[in-house]
């Protein structure tokens, strides 16, 4: 098994010991970036990203945003050099505190992801380089050429708000698409099946070139999308009842029940820390279950059942209007056709009349 080597971008050095908390920021938009190579480095379009990032603040003034820092993908390993031109741009010319933040696909992919979100955010500080030789007799200059640009790794939390979650269920809704068969893939077809002659053979080809044949249709997609965000939902529902039945059950014994009300516990070391403010959550939500579960289940069925009446009731009777209307609209058509023959079968009586008294007066000529 081959050892990953360090991140020299990486930072070494360990956080203070203080009580200051630092600078807290929030990302709330992003876009993406115009870029360039210019002697072989990525860098961003100037003016391109003048122009987006003016269009940006006109936009949202109030409260006022400024830029705090760039996206892209990044490895597990952590930023590459590749990553420092763009870096060092935003850090001359934008934002001398701009952070870094990372997305992993790599973690994705190999499914490690589990509750946590595949990506990092960094921040940027110049140390110096520990692999460099240091004496009293170097100048300034050679002091400065020595500090190399390195990361370190921030703590984050992420926030929802309604138009996010309007997003998610949009991206959910769509998730049916990922089940369509690619139908742009070549299919080989064995020789004795193509050695049909005439029509039975073209209706065969054409029968598998058909691009509609391996795509699911709208209806289908809705439903696995609507199964899948319960699925998923059921599965993190799961998730965290099985996590607060865990943490209960590690609580010392006199949180529990009244077996010991003095509080003392004979090993404490192997019971989980008491967190009251965890501990009054776990109370109000099993407070709230009363609503959501009715006292009286006989009431409540009986409640649901005279609903679920009223709705069938509220639909047959739409259904007997729709009949009622289509037999009227038959009748209309019947009589309208009833009509026709009666007054085809009144004209051919009256020509047949009309026939019989010429014939006689031209029979009285004659005689």
């Amino acid at each position: 098994m081959a050892v990953e080597t360090p991140n020299p971008l990486l930072s070494t050095q360990k956080s203070s010991d203080g009580l200051q908390n630092g600078r807290e920021i929030t990302i709330e938009h992003a876009f993406e970036c115009l870029l360039l190579t210019v002697n072989d480095e990525v860098v961003l379009n100037d003016a391109w990203f003048e122009d987006r990032l003016q269009q940006m603040k006109d936009v949202h003034k109030v409260p006022a945003l400024d830029l705090v820092g760039w996206y892209t993908i990044l490895p597990l390993s952590g930023p590459q050099p590749v990553h420092l031109p763009i870096h060092r741009q935003i850090l001359d010319s934008y934002n001398e505190s701009a952070i870094l933040l990372g997305f992993h696909p790599q973690s994705v992919l190999e499914g490690s992801v589990g509750g946590k979100l595949p990506l990092t955010i960094y921040e940027s500080n110049y140390e110096a380089d520990e692999t460099a030789e240091s004496g009293e007799d170097k100048e300034m200059k050679d002091e400065e050429a020595q500090l190399g640009l390195k990361f370190k790794e921030l703590p984050y939390s992420v926030e929802t708000g309604e138009a996010e979650m309007i997003s998610v269920d949009f991206v959910a809704r769509g998730g049916g698409n990922a089940t369509a068969v690619d139908s742009t893939q070549a299919k080989v077809k064995p020789a004795e099946d193509v050695k049909g002659k005439g029509k039975s053979r073209a209706e065969n080809v054409k029968a598998e070139d058909d691009p509609k044949k391996d795509f699911l249709s709208r209806e289908d997609e809705e439903s696995i999308a609507s199964l899948t965000a319960k699925a998923n939902a059921i599965k993190m529902l799961h998730a965290r009842i099985n996590l607060i039945a865990v943490y209960l059950q590690k609580l010392p014994p006199s949180y529990l029940d009244d077996s010991n009300p003095e509080g003392v516990e004979t090993n404490p070391k192997k019971y989980t820390p008491v967190n009251h403010a965890v501990l009054r959550s776990i109370q109000a939500l099993l407070s709230r279950l009363s609503l959501l579960i009715p006292a009286d289940s006989t009431a409540f069925q009986q409640e649901l059942m005279s609903e679920q009446n009223d709705v069938n009731l509220v639909s047959l009777l739409g259904t007997m209007t729709q009949s009622i209307r289509d037999a009227r609209e038959m009748g209309k058509k019947f009589s309208v056709v009833e009509s026709g023959k009666h007054i085809k079968s009144s004209l051919n009586r009256s020509m047949d009349g009309g026939a019989g008294f010429n014939m006689g007066g031209v029979g009285d000529i004659m005689d």
